[in-house]
């Protein structure tokens, strides 16, 4: 079946080119396994379950409440414990949407190999955490993201390699001030442009989809199996992909690759073609702004920038549309755990004759950006001229030319760009 999950694979990680040293790493990474944000597909024959008992991992929590004097706490000690809709109480029992403990394990074992690579093979990191200032770790507010990345920094960093009063922060924002998604909570003009797009989605996949009805509409309650439809044709492959990723039985039909793949057509197309300038700039424009400044800062000469590896921790529409963004998405839905990677190398310049004599010369050196995806590294095609690239190694994009493109694509005012 499709959108198995891509674990990163430290041994196949492509050796770099003479020369050119690792300065700075982005990853954004989606949450790992969870529940399906809504019960779908629960009555026979599909009967794939509504109450899902995975979640057995992390239900007890030890919260400080502030005592009657300032100096002393309080230990309070409580069980979280899930109620389905019908008032009834299960060991394990998962919410809507809730990364389980499938999901916690994948997301640790990223953390781990994370830091295979970056720490034990490129020497990238310490292998003791001495100054938090070296990672920078960030989470969208949703619960699944934040478990998702405490898991992740439990692998790359865990207590025993942290230094005496070194505690790794975990940094999130309101939903408001969000730009590790395409915010359209706060841009009414993205909104309308995503809206636009699906609707085209509609009228283009609709008449598609209609020859599976007699193959899967017994599952959905006898009724088509449209975009737009009730249930939409995104819920059914995200509770699918759900159940799948879990070990529970799906039926047939979506274990089809010609079935299973014409639905994740349809759907990532009213999803995530958003190829128009506008619906960029305002979905990803804000966040990869960012990121160039974080790399621009790196790259000064002689910069005193600390900051090596930086995390975050979002979901699979943040992923595709990073890769639309870059023009190399395959149109395929971002697995649970999937990453995409933003690595930062400086090809040191030696100083030679006059200029090594020099005290106020100022060594130039080169930059380059490589971005990569399920293991594989994205050759973008705003990088393809001759000069916008390291000679013979078209992956490493020029540090100014990814500049380049990352300005285009930065809303001068997002706020007012986005009024309708």
């Amino acid at each position: 079946m499709q959108g198995t999950p891509v674990p990163l694979d430290v041994e196949s990680y492509p050796v770099t080119p003479e020369g050119l040293d690792l300065e700075q790493v982005h990853i954004y990474v989606r949450h790992g396994e969870r529940t399906p944000v809504r019960v779908r597909m629960s009555d026979p024959p599909a009967s794939i379950p509504a109450d899902w008992q995975m979640c057995d991992t992390a239900k007890s929590f030890h919260e400080t409440v502030a005592g009657h004097i300032p100096t002393v706490d309080d230990g309070l000690w409580y069980r979280k414990v899930v109620e389905n809709r019908h008032g009834k109480t299960a060991e394990g029992l998962c919410l809507l949407g809730e990364l389980t403990d499938i999901g916690k394990k994948s997301t640790y074992s990223f953390g781990t190999a994370l830091r295979s690579l970056y720490v034990d093979r490129l020497k990238f990191l310490p292998q003791k955490l001495e100054d938090e200032r070296l990672t920078y770790f960030r989470s969208t507010n949703i619960a699944r993201t934040i478990e998702s990345l405490q898991h992740i920094v439990h692998g790359v960093y865990p207590p025993s390699t942290c230094a005496p009063g070194t505690i790794p922060s975990i940094i999130i924002r309101n939903a408001i001030d969000e730009n590790l998604v395409s915010n359209t909570l706060a841009c009414k003009r993205l909104a309308l442009l995503e809206l636009k797009f699906a609707e085209v989605a509609v009228a283009v996949w609709n008449p598609r989809l209609k020859p599976l009805d007699m193959k899967v509409s017994k599952y959905i309650g006898g009724m088509p199996l449209r975009l737009d439809g009730t249930p939409r044709a995104s819920g059914i492959l995200d509770t699918v992909r759900s159940a799948a990723a879990h070990g529970f039985r799906v039926p047939p039909e979506f274990m089809d690759d010609d079935v299973i793949g014409l639905i994740e057509s349809a759907v990532t197309a009213e999803w995530f073609n958003i190829k128009s300038e506008d619906g960029r700039r305002l979905g990803m424009g804000r966040l990869l702004a960012g990121a160039s400044e974080k790399m621009r800062r790196k790259a000064q000469p002689d910069s005193t920038d600390p900051t090596k590896l930086l995390v975050h921790s979002t979901h699979d529409s943040t992923l595709a549309a990073l890769l639309c963004t870059f023009d190399v998405f395959d149109d395929k839905w971002p697995p649970f755990t999937s990453s995409v990677t933003f690595e930062l190398f400086r090809k040191r310049t030696p100083a030679s004759g006059l200029r090594a004599l020099s005290s106020v010369w100022r060594r130039q050196d080169e930059h380059y950006v490589r971005m990569r995806y399920k293991n594989k590294n994205m050759v973008l095609p705003m990088c393809a001229e001759e000069g916008k690239h390291l000679p013979g190694s078209p992956e490493f994009c020029t540090l100014e030319a990814f500049q380049r493109r990352v300005e285009e694509l930065t809303p001068r005012d997002w706020a007012e760009e986005c009024r309708t």
